[in-house]
């Protein structure tokens, strides 16, 4: 069967997403635009980029100033001159904004009629962090335009929803699962380990030493520094084509290296549904607290290492030595992650907070996840 489903090209969209692929290019965010990516290809969502220039940075100033001293925010938008980038000409379902912190409000200004034309307003705040609760300016950003907030993260939930008006509710990482799955015609696993992303300097200075040891294929990152992209599509591809060649998978849970950031709460990353809907096996460090459990909830999805490093290769000369456990892990983290961890899967959860249902490209999409998830654990079991 083909993953190419296909959608009403002649109504008019319903759904209209905002994004900030026009000025964020980071590696990292490749993720929340392959979301997007679905919901324009599947759902025929309406993409409004965001570019803001001088003009709209001045006006930006403007409306924050005016904001902070007046705290009025129907007086700063008054006061702010942004320049519309886009007028809306119909009225739409949903307007939902996929911003990568809560600092992002003012793009919503380049939309001229949003707020009237859109029936229900959300957004979608991939990241954020305990000491983000305790900016003063964070209190003031205009949280009752919408009506329900979702955020990528567990950990800020509860604070968030005591400090603001809105619903927030927790949406966990996911992954165009399609893309990722080696399934139904898996290539052959010619790399021994794959480490990209941020990474511990034991652990890798330990895989290093292997791979000059021995026939041994460790792939990692050499870059220093931000990793901006070209093209997030391409990109997406890239990474899912390396972890279907990969036999491991380095994992750990998101920032671990930067507890100033995150306050040292700990979350998972995007990288375990990555690793698991290619087919890896993952060693790493999971975060603790609750959510993992609850969503890798199958067998063995992570071999857990501590991140000094010490027995990692031990772990990979155990696992080596037992291949029929490591085709069943990779086969449970592929099956599970179709069943349960695509992204039409996280649109419905949102969809439905507001009463609405998915597209029949969305559904059938569903249909197929379930069958070749299925399929594939049966091979298991068999």
């Amino acid at each position: 069967m083909s993953n190419s489903f296909s959608s009403d090209i002649n109504r008019s969209p319903r759904i209209l997403v905002l994004s900030v692929r026009g000025f964020r290019f980071q590696a990292a965010n490749c993720c929340i635009y392959e979301f997007e990516d679905l919901l324009t290809d599947l759902e025929l969502a309406q993409l409004h980029v965001a570019n803001p220039n001088r003009d709209f940075d001045i006006a930006c100033k403007i409306y924050r100033g005016v904001k902070y001293l007046g705290g009025s925010d129907s007086l700063a938008l008054k006061a702010a001159p942004f320049p519309p980038e886009l007028v809306l000409e119909h009225e739409y379902d949903l307007f939902f904004a996929v911003l990568d912190n809560p600092f992002q409000f003012h793009l919503l200004e380049s939309i001229k009629g949003w707020r009237e034309k859109c029936r229900y307003t959300a957004c979608f705040i991939t990241e954020m962090w305990q000491p983000d609760l305790k900016i003063k300016r964070l209190f003031r950003e205009p949280w009752s335009n919408f009506d329900r907030v979702f955020l990528g993260v567990t950990q800020c939930v509860e604070g968030l929803s005591k400090l603001i008006k809105p619903p927030v509710t927790y949406i966990p990482p996911a992954v165009d699962t399609l893309r990722f799955s080696p399934y139904p015609n898996p290539p052959q696993r010619s790399i021994d380990v794959s480490y990209v992303g941020r990474r511990s300097s034991n652990i890798h200075d330990a895989l290093i030493k292997r791979a000059a040891q021995d026939n041994f294929f460790y792939y990692h990152d050499t870059v220093k520094g931000k990793l901006e992209i070209e093209n997030a599509r391409e990109h997406r591809i890239l990474l899912a084509n390396l972890f279907q060649r990969s036999r491991y998978n380095i994992t750990n849970y998101a920032k671990f290296n930067s507890t100033a950031e995150t306050g040292g709460t700990q979350e998972i990353g995007y990288r375990f549904f990555e690793g698991a809907a290619a087919g890896t096996v993952m060693i790493g460090m999971p975060p603790a607290g609750e959510a993992f459990p609850r969503y890798f909830d199958w067998s063995e999805p992570i071999i857990k290492v501590d991140l000094s490093g010490t027995d990692v290769v031990e772990a990979i000369a155990e696992l080596d030595a037992q291949p029929e456990r490591l085709e069943r892990i990779s086969r449970r983290n592929v099956a599970n992650c179709l069943l349960k961890h695509d992204w039409s899967y996280r649109w419905r959860d949102i969809l439905s907070t507001f009463d609405l249902k998915p597209s029949q490209a969305m559904i059938e999409r569903e249909k197929y996840l379930s069958k070749l998830g299925h399929s594939i654990l049966a091979e298991i079991e068999s």
